[in-house]
């Protein structure tokens, strides 16, 4: 069944369960290069006073572990205070606006506990599809489709946790005079990706299930909904981001953790 799952549009379009894998490597391995791209230019800084621009790919990462255990200028608290408080929990954003707070907050955790559970559904596929024949061997817990509804609730809540956080976007972007003037294509590229993937998301879960988002639609359409879904996601969310302006998910954090973070 789950090996199914990915059937696709029609025959000659069909994808099998070892090649959306194969795609979601190859996503990796993009996001991977984008990432060796942004940390040597990150790096090409010179790390001392008349220091030549350092070439090297792990020059960033060096002054970033070096600045980590320095006094900082300005903010001298504790890695993991800055952590939590300043990556985690935002506060910096909380002081500013609460509402934009929310906002960050419901989209950081939505997305990063839904790729987690994602992660884990992966997991869980390739184990079971590695172990072959031994696979009844396995906890019962680690069957795709048992573990498929153990993730049920929790992708559920977490879906409309994100969700929650779009649409609070997409009304700063609409009906906030000072967001939507400062708004560029460039945001609405992103806030409309993010958007889609949400909703053929809610829309393949259901059409499987029945459930409302499926829109009475007939089940045959879940394979190639979810297709849909899976490939944009792999693509947007992973690929692009180290080319995109989500890249300050990771270069924001490693700014703060740099300057012990501050207020």
């Amino acid at each position: 069944m789950a090996m199914e799952y990915f059937a696709g549009i029609s025959d000659a379009l069909r994808l099998t369960f070892v090649q959306v894998m194969i795609l979601a490597t190859l996503s990796i391995g993009i996001f991977l290069i984008g990432m060796y791209i942004n940390l040597k230019k990150w790096g090409m800084g010179s790390t001392g006073y008349g220091d030549a621009p350092s070439k090297s790919v792990l020059a960033f990462p060096k002054t970033l572990m070096y600045q980590m255990n320095e006094h900082a200028h300005v903010h001298n608290q504790s890695v993991l205070e800055t952590f939590v408080l300043d990556i985690l929990f935002q506060r910096r954003i909380l002081r500013r606006s609460p509402l934009r707070w929310f906002m960050h907050f419901t989209i950081f955790f939505g997305w990063m506990a839904l790729f987690a559970l994602s992660l884990a559904m992966f997991l869980v596929e390739m184990i079971h599809m590695v172990a072959g024949e031994a696979a009844h061997s396995l906890p019962e817990f680690m069957n795709p489709a048992v573990f498929r509804e153990l993730l049920a609730v929790p992708n559920d809540i977490f879906s409309y946790i994100l969700l929650t956080g779009i649409i609070i976007a997409i009304y700063r972007r609409l009906f906030v005079t000072k967001v939507r003037e400062a708004t560029i294509a460039y945001d609405s590229i992103l806030l409309i990706g993010l958007t889609v993937i949400t909703i053929t998301g809610f829309i393949a879960d259901g059409i499987r299930t029945g459930r409302f988002w499926g829109f009475d639609m007939p089940y045959e359409w879940a394979p190639p909904a979810a297709l849909f879904h899976v490939i944009i996601s792999l693509l947007f969310c992973i690929a692009y981001i180290p080319f995109s302006k989500y890249i300050h998910m990771i270069a924001i954090p490693l700014a703060l953790l740099a300057n012990k973070g501050g207020e």
